[in-house]
């Protein structure tokens, strides 16, 4: 078994609106000394796969037809073996 942990991002070029509200009210906090703020989607698999070759392919996969959006998103992830998997 392996754990697939994901990071999906807004690309650079797309304006991010949550983003920007995010670092507007830092700065009428005081906290004006932030250069940017990214705001993205976290996702967490458990993958009965074969091999981390599979389960990278698998992920991969996924990424691209269903958690990120391609034309605007990009991600990035990493597989590990889980503790005690017998794969």
């Amino acid at each position: 078994m392996f754990k697939a942990v994901i990071n999906v991002n807004y690309k650079p070029s797309v304006l991010d609106p949550q983003a920007e509200a995010i670092h507007k009210a830092l700065g009428r906090l005081g906290d004006d000394n932030i250069a940017t703020v990214m705001v993205g989607k976290y996702f967490e698999l458990t993958l009965n796969a074969p091999t981390i070759e599979a389960a990278n392919d698998q992920v991969e996969r996924i990424c691209d037809q269903l958690l990120a959006n391609v034309n605007m998103e990009t991600y990035r992830f990493t597989v590990t073996p889980l503790q005690g998997a017998t794969a």
